[in-house]
């Protein structure tokens, strides 16, 4: 049930991240007059939504409240650090730290049990928003990208590399058995952009900007551009490893790290998520209509 306290915390969650989006630095600006202290504690501001949405559902954890409130603090004194030590932005142990517990968290859907059914994805979006904040205004990583006045360019980027992986996801995803064409091909094409849209702000662009935004771009400075391109398509794979099997999911994870490879090209060319995130929504929407 959608209860006011329920539409506030979504509210509250994505202002963060749709403002980050479009007023990058303008954010990043209006941070800076405070003290440190303010901007490093501040964060724990994000327990709010979960505060909110768990005492209107009667599932209110002290536990899971202290855990909301807490590690986006640590996030932000590890990143704060980071920038510190590190002004070249090479990349710190400290970022890498950060990737790996958030990115974990969302995959292994570790916080998960603190949230009413149904509402798991307000957590990933509150994790992607204590990363938004740790990275773009305490650690100011440049070359993100992340900005969704969208240029024609990015739309023409992410077709053509959806264009040059779908083939070989077809043919290799229908001769494994992964893929199998829907019964019905004239999915209503009605939907088809509802459904684009939804995926490119829920999933593709919260994974693009983790992903690629923050893991390649950091990798890139240390790796190279094509082996940073190659790690980060791999652990985009290995990240599907438990999706639709109870077991090590290797067919999913090969079509997973090849998409990755497509996709990081596509962030990679102009240094832009939407780009990336192009690619990205119509490979999952093509599949979800017509090869699931």
């Amino acid at each position: 049930m959608i209860t006011p306290a329920i539409t506030i915390a979504a509210l509250l969650l994505l202002a963060p991240y749709l403002g980050s989006a479009f007023l990058a630095r303008y954010l990043e600006d209006a941070a800076k007059p405070f003290p440190t202290a303010a901007r490093l504690l501040s964060p724990a501001l994000l327990c709010v939504p979960y505060l909110l949405v768990a005492y209107s559902s009667g599932t209110l954890r002290w536990g899971w409240l202290a855990l909301y409130a807490l590690l986006p603090v640590a996030v932000s004194i590890l990143l704060w650090q980071a920038r510190r030590a590190d002004p070249g932005q090479l990349g710190t142990w400290r970022d890498f730290l950060v990737l790996a517990v958030l990115g974990l968290a969302v995959d292994l859907r570790w916080f998960e049990p603190a949230w009413p059914e149904h509402f798991a994805v307000f957590d990933k979006i509150l994790l992607l928003d204590v990363g938004i904040y740790g990275f773009l205004v305490l650690r100011q990583l440049d070359g993100v990208g992340f900005d969704l006045r969208l240029h024609w360019r990015d739309v023409g980027i992410g077709l053509r590399e959806c264009a040059l992986y779908s083939p070989i996801a077809i043919a290799l995803g229908l001769g494994l058995g992964f893929l199998h064409w829907h019964t019905h091909l004239s999915a209503p094409l009605l939907q088809f952009p509802g459904a684009f849209v939804l995926t490119f702000f829920f999933v593709a662009l919260p994974e693009e900007l983790f992903l690629r935004g923050w893991l390649q771009n950091l990798l890139e400075r240390r790796l190279g551009k094509h082996k940073a391109l190659l790690l980060t398509a791999a652990i985009f794979g290995l990240s599907h490893f438990n999706k639709r099997a109870v077991h090590f999911n290797w067919r999913y994870v090969l079509l997973a790290a090849l998409a990755g490879i497509f996709y990081g090209r596509a962030w990679r060319q102009e240094r832009r998520l939407g780009a990336s995130a192009i690619t990205h929504a119509a490979v999952d929407t093509i599949w979800s209509f017509w090869l699931r």
